[in-house]
């Protein structure tokens, strides 16, 4: 790709579009270390969310066996016919991956790997989606906002802590691999970034899931109340009930939701079971 890519976008007649949080990577530093540190080996294939002007996801191509790219954004159609030339391993889908059924679209693929510059406005449910229903997917490799970020990769009892820590530690191993200033993207955003790695195969065992995520979501779902509190609200169960399950797990009888490690969530799911 010879020509800058900030040209073709500016010959093509592109408009950023703010409320599809379009800010696009050209530091091609950047694009290698995201590619490197995605796991992504030369037989793989990856499924790039938010395809922007195709800068990560040629960088991708040039590493990996396919790559099936999704976009909203019709109108980076003629952009990406220049910035994806002579690239026989792409596949653009210009569909909201939201909307794609995930068990129909996984029919074809023996196995993948997520890598992308998520749009901020759809990381949380993108994300979600992923580590809720996916069932051949080996990792992701995601550009989010900083501070969602730390949200992810948080540990218990700390203020970035809450019920999508839990709930992404249930699947995978989730650490901050790299953070990125704001100045490396087109436009510039107002805040800095980080890369996020997810290891799926990694996460927490429980016996049911469902409740689990139950569990969770009961606990932070009132955080400034005790998890005892939480449930009775939630469960049913009499405080009496609340507190012998609470002792049984080891859990001080006035701890917050926020306090527990997703492996206490588990074991407390595993106990709740009983009296439900």
């Amino acid at each position: 790709m010879e020509t800058d890519v900030k040209t073709i976008l500016a010959e093509c007649g592109f408009s950023f579009k703010k409320q599809l949080g379009q800010n696009f990577i050209t530091d091609k530093n950047l694009l290698s270390s995201i590619v490197a540190l995605s796991g992504a080996e030369e037989g793989d294939a990856v499924v790039e969310i938010g395809c922007g002007a195709g800068t990560l996801t040629r960088a991708l191509a040039q590493k990996v066996k396919r790559v099936i790219s999704f976009e909203v954004d019709k109108s980076l159609a003629p952009v990406l016919e220049r910035t994806l030339s002579g690239l026989e391993n792409v596949e653009v889908v210009f569909r909201d991956f939201l909307k794609v059924d995930l068990k129909e679209f996984e029919k074809e693929l023996e196995s993948y790997y997520v890598v992308a510059n998520l749009p901020y406005y759809v990381t949380t449910p993108l994300i979600m989606k992923l580590v809720e229903s996916s069932e051949k997917c080996k990792g992701l490799c995601v550009m989010v906002q900083e501070e969602v970020a730390d949200r992810l990769c948080a540990s218990a009892g700390t203020a970035d802590y809450g019920a999508i820590t839990a709930m992404c530690a249930l699947r995978a191993e989730c650490s901050i691999v790299k953070r990125v200033p704001c100045t490396l993207f087109t436009p510039r955003p107002n805040v800095d970034s980080a890369v996020v790695k997810f290891t799926f195969g990694k996460g927490i065992a429980v016996s049911d899931a469902p409740l689990y995520k139950k569990v969770v979501h009961a606990a932070f779902g009132s955080r400034r109340k005790t998890l005892e509190n939480n449930l009775v609200n939630s469960f049913g169960v009499s405080r009496q009930q609340a507190q012998e399950i609470l002792t049984k797990c080891g859990i001080d009888l006035k701890a917050r939701g926020e306090t527990l490690t997703p492996a206490q969530f588990a074991s407390l799911s595993d106990v709740i079971k009983e009296y439900i």
